[in-house]
């Protein structure tokens, strides 16, 4: 029995790169078949609830696109852009979608392709609010200098036009030998 188990032991090692090559070619098969499975069933299930890029993807796309759009008198890429997207910065999908070498110049009548694409950020409705806060002014004949300010920023606060600085130079020559350099606390006349 001894002998018999060295022959099986010497034949098996005669064999064994075989061996080795047909587990290793197994292998990459079996390998091979779970990447191809997992590849073609990832779109197939049904039933499955979307993710959230892929439902908020198909509520920006608008639906009944693609079409065609005439081009009415007074309208432009943006404004079709909104009718159709909702926003306005989809203007460039339908230049490039018609190859537009001007897209500011449409003709009445024109026939556009609007694509089907996904809608951009979309454009407010209403412009936002600027607030203005109104300068303080001047009006008195005098004006003591403060720390930050210059003969411009004074002339804006005493005549609401900043070019008029040479003047209150003028008036102080006694008192600013450099129109660039005045010092805090310097007590200034202002023309009128």
């Amino acid at each position: 029995m001894e002998k018999q188990l060295k022959k099986w032991l010497k034949s098996l090692k005669l064999n064994e790169s075989t061996i080795s090559m047909i587990l290793g070619g197994l292998v990459v098969v079996v390998v091979g078949i779970l990447i191809y499975n997992y590849f073609t069933s990832v779109g197939k299930q049904t039933g499955q609830p979307l993710s959230g890029d892929q439902q908020l993807a198909q509520e920006l796309t608008p639906k009944g696109l693609p079409t065609t759009h005439t081009v009415a008198a007074g309208e432009d890429l943006w404004t079709i852009a909104e009718k159709y997207y909702g926003s306005g910065y989809n203007f460039v999908d339908i230049a490039a979608a018609n190859k537009l070498v001007n897209p500011d110049r449409l003709l009445v009548g024109q026939s556009l392709e609007v694509p089907q694409v996904e809608a951009r950020d979309k454009t407010t409705e209403q412009p936002t609010e600027v607030k203005i806060t109104p300068a303080m002014s001047i009006s008195a004949n005098t004006y003591t200098v403060e720390k930050g300010d210059t003969l411009w920023g004074i002339a804006v606060k005493a005549y609401q036009d900043g070019y008029k600085w040479p003047e209150i130079a003028k008036a102080n020559a006694d008192k600013i030998a450099n129109p660039d350099k005045i010092e805090v606390g310097m007590v200034l006349a202002l023309p009128r």
